[in-house]
């Protein structure tokens, strides 16, 4: 049975994980009868937004506390998370993957990516194992795979033209499917960069766990 990571960044899509997108990953992941271990950088979110009107609030919430909230509890820092223990890794999308796993929403191609992400992710690509990256979460394919890397997150202009930037190589992609780098063993798709329904998202997480299994 395959052990998967899969690195959270708060709940809700405005400033943490995208809830849909995470709760398709662990429910395709257990079609497949895939185990999976999730896990969030123990810092603070670069801000918390009122999900209602999509305003600042006045307050500071933990990534690793919000992330909880869409595990049932069953969640541990990422500073806990040990490469040789899984087969794959996968990055749910949703702002915080672009706010709190890395810079990407401020600073665009030249982000940073938080540390703790990077070394565990870099370890996970160097062991040969795969890594899939949802939504907006394959502007870190670069950093974790390298220059030349393969990825997708659908077609808008901005956000390609940075990967790019970046030394990725951006590949147009519909919502109901997967780029897979096969060389660099990382697989990307769309989901709500692209998705109007959650059975479009459904579509292509689909096809994203199958191919990050069928590589581990």
């Amino acid at each position: 049975m395959k052990n998967v990571a899969i690195i959270l960044s708060g709940a809700g899509y405005l400033d943490g994980s995208e809830i849909y997108e995470a709760t398709l990953t662990f429910l395709n992941l257990d079609r497949q009868h895939a185990r999976y271990q999730c896990f969030a950088p123990d810092v603070p979110q670069h801000h918390v937004l009122n999900h209602l009107n999509g305003e600042a609030m006045a307050e500071s919430r933990s990534v690793l506390v919000e992330a909880a909230r869409l595990t049932r509890g069953d969640i541990k820092p990422l500073s806990a998370a040990h490469p040789d223990d899984f087969d794959a890794l996968i990055i749910p999308g949703g702002y915080g993957a672009a706010k709190n796993l890395c810079d990407f929403a401020s600073k665009g191609a030249a982000m940073s990516v938080n540390q703790e992400v990077l070394v565990f992710a870099r370890a996970i690509h160097r062991q040969g194992k795969p890594v899939g990256l949802i939504c907006i979460a394959p502007v870190l394919a670069p950093a974790i795979g390298g220059a030349g890397t393969r990825c997708t997150i659908g077609d808008d202009p901005a956000t390609a033209a940075a990967i790019e930037h970046m030394g990725g190589v951006h590949v147009a992609c519909a919502v109901d499917d997967c780029v897979t780098d096969a060389e660099r063993r990382v697989v990307s798709t769309p989901a709500y960069m692209l998705a109007e329904r959650i059975g479009e998202a459904d579509a292509g997480i689909r096809r994203l766990v199958e191919e990050v299994l069928r590589m581990a």
